[in-house]
């Protein structure tokens, strides 16, 4: 009776990390329905394919949902994102130069859609639950567009909070993104999701 006891101990035990992992699924499912908007200091590393990091940024993320993101890089070199429903404006200041591009942040299988978006996340992605490391629980999530740019997006989690992604590119470079910080569902005015461009700036993409 008592070796029944301890395997049953012991059965519990190990599989306790198991049902952790497969619930990192649900806890992403969770963050995504509860969010309706978010912002978050952001460190971010990319490495070539060798592995090799080549830049590192910081900035703040804003979002509102569906379709309204804000990314603004402070150092080492200033430059901001903004993306509002169908349009996003990219601004250069070292380069006096604004981009245009006209994208659907609300859906599409783009990281930005990914936390933009209001389309359900198992139209365009195929989830799986991927395994504890840096103290995080984290999701895979596969494009099931052939022409995503993006061979796959790791989502960290800590609980139903956003704490790291990495971004795996179709040529092998990886972004890392570490949110700290975070603060759910702030007011955000309308403000950070607007953007006009600075007088003497070269409009690209128009």
């Amino acid at each position: 009776m008592r070796k029944f006891a301890r395997f049953i101990s012991v059965l519990a035990f190990a599989a306790s990390p198991l049902l952790a992992i497969a619930g990192a699924v649900e806890d992403l499912q969770a963050f995504l329905r509860d969010t309706q908007s978010f912002q978050a200091e952001f460190r971010q590393t990319i490495s070539n394919r060798q592995g090799v990091q080549a830049q590192e940024a910081f900035g703040l993320l804003s979002i509102v949902r569906p379709g309204k993101l804000r990314w603004e890089v402070s150092k080492p070199h200033p430059q901001l994102v903004v993306g509002n429903n169908e349009k996003i404006w990219i601004y250069d200041p070292d380069l006096e130069q604004v981009t245009l591009r006209r994208d659907d942040l609300t859906s599409g299988s783009s990281p930005a859609a990914l936390l933009a978006g209001r389309v359900a996340l198992e139209k365009n992605f195929s989830l799986r639950a991927d395994g504890e490391s840096e103290g995080l629980q984290w999701v895979e999530a596969t494009p099931k567009a052939s022409e995503s740019n993006f061979e796959k997006i790791r989502i960290g989690l800590s609980g139903k909070t956003l704490r790291a992604m990495a971004l795996h590119d179709n040529f092998g470079q990886v972004t890392r993104i570490h949110f700290s910080k975070s603060e759910p569902n702030p007011k955000l005015p309308a403000s950070l999701f607007t953007f006009t461009p600075p007088p003497g700036a070269d409009v690209i993409g128009e």
